[in-house]
């Protein structure tokens, strides 16, 4: 059983961009086939506590080099005023042959990385080529991830607009754009609106419980990337063209997609799921009139296909730790090889 720490985890990942959403590209077209198994997550909850939870996040990916597991990730977003980062995350990979577990991979960068490519290929699909620019509002590892493969998925993008609730927060945020944006124009926006506004990509990455804000301030034909799915009213959601990765997931746990099923009483509003986009190239009209949004709930298929993308380049070099008696049997059988799978 191999333990991976985050330390590999983030050498292995850097400057993997294009690779990493070519990653979740494959995952999304296998679970469109139906060579996924997705259990909805599970949510743990504290009494008379919201705002922090621990979510369980069970699944299996099919294709030539099968992977199942779990990935384990809290958020807490206290943990910003204490200098903690807000989510920590275990990643669990067993042996599709046998259930044994194989190996133990921090997850926290790639649970971020895995999104922040998930929300670059919506963009190429939804957002028109001559994109140039992009709000983020919320501005946190997410969001950062977020701008690192939008520049690799789209060159052209030279302008960002900043909105957090927190000034210092954004102003901390803008200086890192300078590292994973270089060259790039980065301006703070007086509110959520200004930063809307500025441009026809957006990106929601915050911590919201409820839906705060329409999307009125954007303009005509905008792409919006609803990372943190409880931002937006549910109104507001009826009114656009709406992409997901699972609507029977995404419609759930309170998110601006789940009100608009119980306003509506069906889920029409629902245009297609990026693997029906991905899997039949042509079929899906993008109404340039209308505000398209992306709302992906997080399938734990992008982090199994992620965390095994990890596995498999420290199996072919020496950056983890291998524990050999971890459960019965460890001590007589070899640990994480491809022919345990």
């Amino acid at each position: 059983m191999l333990m991976i720490r985050s330390a590999e985890v983030a050498e292995i990942l850097a400057d993997r961009e294009a690779d990493l959403i070519n990653v979740v590209r494959d995952a999304y077209i296998l679970h469109e086939c139906g060579q996924s198994s997705v259990p909805h997550s599970t949510f743990l909850r504290f009494p008379g506590n919201q705002q922090n939870r621990i979510v369980g996040l069970p699944a299996y990916l099919g294709g030539d080099d099968p992977v199942c597991g779990m990935k384990w990730v809290a958020s807490f977003p206290g943990n910003l005023e204490n200098g903690l980062q807000r989510a920590s995350a275990t990643i669990l990979l067993n042996s599709v042959r046998t259930g044994h577990l194989q190996a133990v991979v921090e997850g926290s960068l790639i649970s971020a990385k895995r999104t922040a490519a998930s929300t670059a290929l919506a963009a190429q699909l939804l957002a028109g080529p001559e994109t140039d620019g992009v709000a983020l509002v919320g501005c946190g590892v997410i969001n950062l991830e977020v701008l690192r493969f939008l520049r690799a998925a789209r060159p052209a993008i030279a302008q960002v607009t900043l909105f957090d609730r927190d000034r210092d927060r954004a102003m901390e945020f803008a200086r890192g754009c300078e590292k994973v944006a270089p060259g790039a124009s980065v301006r703070i926006a007086a509110d959520a609106a200004q930063a809307m506004a500025a441009h026809r990509l957006v990106c929601f990455a915050t911590t919201a419980l409820q839906p705060h804000t329409y999307l009125s301030a954007c303009q005509p034909g905008a792409t919006v990337l609803h990372i943190s799915l409880r931002d937006v009213f549910p109104e507001a959601i009826l009114d656009c063209q709406n992409v997901v990765d699972d609507p029977d997931h995404v419609c759930r746990e309170g998110t601006s997609l789940y009100l608009a099923e119980q306003i509506s009483g069906n889920r029409d509003f629902i245009a297609a799921s990026i693997g029906a986009i991905l899997s039949a190239p042509g079929t899906f009209h993008r109404d340039p009139d209308r505000i398209a949004v992306f709302s992906p709930f997080g399938l734990g298929i992008l982090d199994l296909a992620v965390a095994r993308f990890v596995w498999r380049a420290v199996e072919q070099g020496d950056r983890s730790l291998e524990f050999r008696d971890f459960q019965p049997g460890d001590s007589t059988h070899p640990s994480g090889g491809s022919d345990d799978r």
